[in-house]
């Protein structure tokens, strides 16, 4: 006779198999197929449904964005972030046009063809100074995308950077349920804007990035079952999700970071409701576990984002505590980036590394 813990195994492993599979096939689960997902003894299903999904789309190319952070002022008051503006201990700092402009050619001799412009919301980089600094950057290196994450603005401040020549926006919701976007912000700050800039943003032409921390405080697995839903709904193009990591000087600074496994999790069901999504292994998953990256590509992710700032301020810009910014993290540490994720079984290419017109099987480049 069959041990009846083999057969009750066996048929748990069928049921998970069909719980991935249908999701693969359909885009779609039903809440409680969803909060399963997440619950799973054992996701290795999981992860290599989204691994073939990635692959049916992508291969095992894994494209590379410079990240450029540009300035750490920020007028919001985030609970858990780093430089949020009560944060007396943060080394200010700002980059002038010519050092952002040299960072770009650096990156650009070093391989990258995506730069990303990410910083605080500081209100010195008007709507002037940042349709200057991305019409210098699409002037002198007309072949590459331009991303920018700098945050909530107006509708008209976004299409006047669309027009400048920026092609992508990460602007992550960070959670799409209001009770919890409450508890990790402060008033002023409201998921109600925060969803409509992300509307502006795709239907102005961006290709736009949403995305949510794994394990903040006070989130639930319905927590991210909302961020799934609200996902569903936007289909963003990019999508950054990266585990909760706690800041010294922050009033989250005693909170447990968040779970590598859940966020793992995290990124693979999105993988498989959105099978052409651009989706990072970060630096926070790479910050909480050494093999984060290789782990973060084996549960479908395809992009990589080292860091193009200048050395003096990598150290600077802290979200969260104990950052990477050196070594393979670092874009100087391309070689052996390149070289880990050939170990891993992955290619690091140069390319843009758009997102794929749903018609066309590979990967477009706008003119």
């Amino acid at each position: 006779m069959e041990n009846h813990g083999n057969a009750k195994e066996r048929d748990h492993g069928a049921g998970v198999k069909a719980l991935v599979e249908k999701l693969g096939r359909e885009q779609d689960l039903s809440d409680e197929e969803f909060l399963a997902l997440l619950r799973l003894p054992d996701a290795e299903a999981l992860f290599a449904a989204a691994r073939e999904a990635r692959d049916r789309v992508y291969g095992r190319r894994v494209f590379i964005r410079g990240l450029i952070e540009f300035t750490n002022f920020c007028k919001n008051d985030c609970l858990y972030c780093g430089i949020r503006r009560s944060n007396q201990r943060a080394q200010r700092y700002r980059l002038t046009k010519e050092e952002i402009l040299e960072c770009c050619k650096e990156g650009y001799d070093l391989g990258f063809r995506t730069f990303v412009l990410q910083g605080g919301e500081d209100p010195y980089f008007t709507d002037d100074r940042m349709a200057d600094i991305v019409a210098a950057i699409r002037a002198l290196f007309p072949d590459c995308a331009i991303t920018l994450s700098i945050g909530e603005r107006s509708r008209e401040s976004y299409e006047r950077l669309f027009a400048a020549g920026a092609n992508r926006y990460l602007l992550r919701h960070e959670t799409a349920d209001p009770a919890h976007y409450a508890r990790l912000h402060p008033p002023e700050i409201s998921l109600e804007n925060r969803l409509r800039c992300l509307r502006d943003l795709k239907d102005i032409g961006f290709q736009t990035g949403a995305g949510f921390m794994v394990g903040s405080p006070g989130q639930t697995d319905e927590c991210l079952l909302r961020d799934f839903r609200f996902l569903q709904q936007l289909r963003p193009q990019m999508v950054g999700i990266g585990p909760f990591l706690p800041h010294r000087d922050t009033p989250f600074r005693d909170e447990a970071p968040g779970s590598e496994e859940k966020t793992l999790r995290c990124l693979a069901i999105v993988r498989l409701l959105l099978p052409r999504v651009l989706l990072p292994a970060t630096t926070a998953l790479g910050t909480l576990d050494g093999d984060g990256r290789e782990k973060g590509m084996n549960a479908g992710c395809n992009v990589i984002m080292p860091n193009l700032s200048p050395r003096s301020v990598r150290k600077k810009y802290l979200l969260y505590d104990n950052k990477r910014a050196d070594g393979d993290e670092a874009a100087e540490g391309l070689a052996a980036l390149r070289a880990r994720m050939n170990a891993a079984g992955y290619e690091i290419v140069v390319d843009r590394g758009d997102f794929p017109a749903e018609e066309e099987g590979g990967i477009p480049h706008e003119p």
